[in-house]
């Protein structure tokens, strides 16, 4: 299952009786194959929530548009288990041919792989300059997008099948316990590496086991085809899967090329043939003892390699992706990472600068360009917290009383270099130095001691400049606090495609009328999940491994509130409504970056404290709501109402993350004021 309560099954009769709405007549083979009703939920809502991460992480290896907004797949996900669910009561079983609509989206993906380099205007991707390959992007988007929601709306279909054969909070709870192992497997597989082939491989067997003896030839066929299709694109190709991208490495005389998910990202070469511009930093600091240099965005070792060519005596490379690094090990000549003045951290550079208290004589932001989001459903990049105004200030203060800060990369647009320039003179109080080669290649230099650094050309401030990005906004990539009119347009079309979809699938929009209060707490939860994901983050770094931890921590939470549900019928839903409010109330007075300053113990103690309490009441009301809902068309408020929270998550890009705080209030307000319904019968919080 999703990772999220507002995506839950609608409420369901006790087993042998048709969902309201369906026909008198039986549910066809709501039991399929040998397994028991709860080891199937249980199987059926891990396949759905593996098969979920693992089309978020696979098809944004391969459209290169969809590693920006990955959430464009979590939202076709939801729009497809949705329908999924609304068919519970369907005659026609299309839990069959999950294996077939997932074999044709693989196969369409790769004959058709894109490669963008950039959408809009105002939102700056860093890649480099490529031809777009396969299909225009107003082609693949709403196939890739369709084709999402069509594998999810089956395998949907197959969880709702199964899930009314319970009582709808038991159901709820094994289909979070599905979920958990769902986020756990596919989180083990992207620690050891694991290529595609392995993740279909799992869904393979998993859907065999599922249609178990009913399985046919063209579910066979479908399956090997899945299998094959993966097997060819792992073994017939050298690529490396790291937690973050598809890895490509190609030799080109004495250096080599690597790739991330299709986009140049590194060259691995020999130290004599590195361009002088790299050596900026020391040759502008000559007085420099470099006791001990910083280098984040180490990646393959190039720049450690030079810290200890120019003398440094220690060297702390700092490097997200362990892949990239064992690349580094293997192929860079130099052999940076064998020397014994070199230590490295596999960490996100914010939070290793946070959790460090070494003093360094020169700190390097190195290319740290991630060409990735962090999770589904946000728009933070892997880096984001590197460039604000306050990652430059927690920089200044582990730099040497005469300690050099420098930062290097492709800023392909003027205002983006100037942004990142005004940061640092804000920060430092002066200019910082600014060279440039290639063109765009630029380097900023700086110190706290203006004479330790000389500069040849110091950073002019034109009439007009960006200010910096912030840890609540942390969008230095956003020209300005908007939202760009690409994403405006395809997040209407989304929004579009689920009006229809649903309306489709279950009638007029007006049925949905009286389950108003769960569209908006469907909007509610998945605006605070995001806002969640982000907050840690911030608080412990940008890795696959804590943002797994919060997704399941999430899922935790949703399964504490639903034993507790199953346990205790809350008669009165005003007092849940006011502790809510309550916590949404702490978390607002207590931002993030107020904790950063903790010790790792109680700064994690606090920020699960202030983070999940919300989390788990929202849950609570949502839980004791769910006792009363009786219908299918429930589920459909409430799809539509995750969908809609999705498209509000993008908001941030204006007001920032804080504020969607905020609008969780509001929406939880709304749910509050529409769920008074006169003359219904109100209990269990609903």
């Amino acid at each position: 299952m999703t990772n999220a309560p507002d995506a839950c099954p609608p409420s369901v009769p006790p087993p042998g009786v048709p969902p309201p709405g369906a026909s008198a007549s039986p549910l066809p083979s709501p039991v399929e194959g040998a397994l028991p009703p709860k080891i199937r939920l249980f199987a059926l809502s891990f396949l759905m929530l593996f098969v979920e991460l693992a089309l978020i992480r696979w098809t944004g290896a391969n459209v290169v548009y969809l590693s920006y907004f990955s959430n464009f797949v979590l939202l076709g996900s939801f729009l497809g288990i949705g329908i999924g669910f609304l068919r519970a009561g369907s005659r026609v079983n299309l839990f069959p041919w999950a294996s077939v609509a997932l074999a044709i989206l693989v196969l369409f993906v790769l004959v058709f792989p894109v490669q963008i380099n950039r959408a809009g205007n105002q939102l700056l991707f860093f890649t480099s300059t490529l031809k777009t390959t396969g299909l225009p992007s107003w082609v693949t988007l709403p196939v890739v997008f369709l084709a999402v929601a069509t594998v999810m709306m089956t395998i949907g279909e197959g969880v709702a099948r199964t899930f009314v054969r319970f009582r709808p909070l038991e159901a709820y709870r094994l289909d979070i316990l599905g979920s958990l192992a769902g986020i756990a497997a596919f989180s083990v597989l992207s620690f050891v590496d694991a290529k595609p082939l392995v993740w279909g491989v799992v869904v393979a067997l998993l859907l065999a086991l599922l249609y178990g003896k009913r399985i046919g030839v063209v579910q066979i066929v479908a399956l090997l085809s899945l299998v094959g299709m993966l097997a060819g694109e792992s073994l017939a190709s050298a690529d490396l899967w790291s937690p973050y991208y598809r890895i490509s490495v190609v030799r080109h005389h004495a250096n080599y090329i690597i790739d991330a998910n299709g986009v140049p990202h590194q060259i691995i070469q020999p130290e004599t043939s590195r361009s002088p511009f790299y050596f900026l930093p020391y040759e502008q600091a000559p007085a420099n003892r470099l006791s001990n240099v910083l280098v984040i965005g180490a990646g393959t070792g190039n720049d450690v390699a030079t810290a200890l060519a120019e003398g440094a005596k220690h060297v702390d490379a700092v490097e997200i992706d362990p892949e990239i690094y064992q690349l580094g090990v293997r192929l860079n000549p130099s052999h940076p990472y064998q020397n014994p003045r070199v230590s490295v951290y596999i960490n996100d550079g914010r939070a290793f600068l946070q959790q460090s208290t070494t003093k360094y004589d020169m700190i390097l932001f190195a290319l740290p360009d991630s060409l990735t989001l962090v999770a589904g459903q946000s728009s933070l990049r892997l880096e984001s917290y590197l460039f604000t105004l306050q990652a430059m200030q927690v920089a200044k203060a582990h730099l040497a009383s005469d300690g050099v800060f420098a930062m290097y990369n492709y800023y392909r647009t003027t205002w983006l270099k100037n942004r990142l320039a005004n940061t640092l003179e804000l920060v430092y109080g002066h200019a910082p130095c600014s060279s440039t080669a290639a063109g765009t290649l630029s380097m900023l230099t700086i110190s706290a001691s203006p004479a330790a650094v000389q500069c040849r050309q110091v950073w002019r401030r034109p009439k007009s400049v960006l200010a910096p990005a912030t840890d609540d906004h942390p969008f230095v990539y956003l020209d300005g606090n908007s939202i760009p009119g690409y994403y405006l347009v395809t997040l209407g079309l989304i929004l579009l495609a689920s009006l229809l979809s649903v309306r489709v699938a279950s009638g007029p929009l007006r049925r949905m009328t009286r389950y108003t209060d769960l569209f908006f707490m469907g909007a509610a939860f998945l605006l605070l999940e995001t806002k969640n994901i982000v907050q840690f983050a911030l608080l412990f770094g940008t890795t696959w491994f804590v943002n797994a931890l919060v997704s399941a921590g999430v899922l935790v939470a949703v399964l504490a509130a639903v034993e507790i549900s199953r346990r205790v019928v809350v008669r009165r839903r005003v007092p849940l409504y006011l502790a809510l409010l309550a916590a949404l109330v702490v978390a607002w007075a207590v931002p993030p970056d107020a904790l950063l300053s903790l010790p790792t113990v109680p700064r994690f103690s606090l920020a699960v404290l202030i983070a999940f309490a919300p989390i788990f009441i929202a849950n609570m009301v949502f839980a004791q709501r769910f006792r009363d809902a009786d219908s299918t068309v429930a589920f459909g408020a409430n799809l539509l109402g995750a969908m809609v929270g999705g498209l509000l998550e993008y908001t941030s890009l204006i007001f920032g993350y804080r504020w969607l705080l905020v609008m969780v209030a509001v929406l939880y307000g709304l749910a509050f004021v529409t769920g008074r319904v006169p003359g219904r019968r109100v209990t269990a919080g609903g």
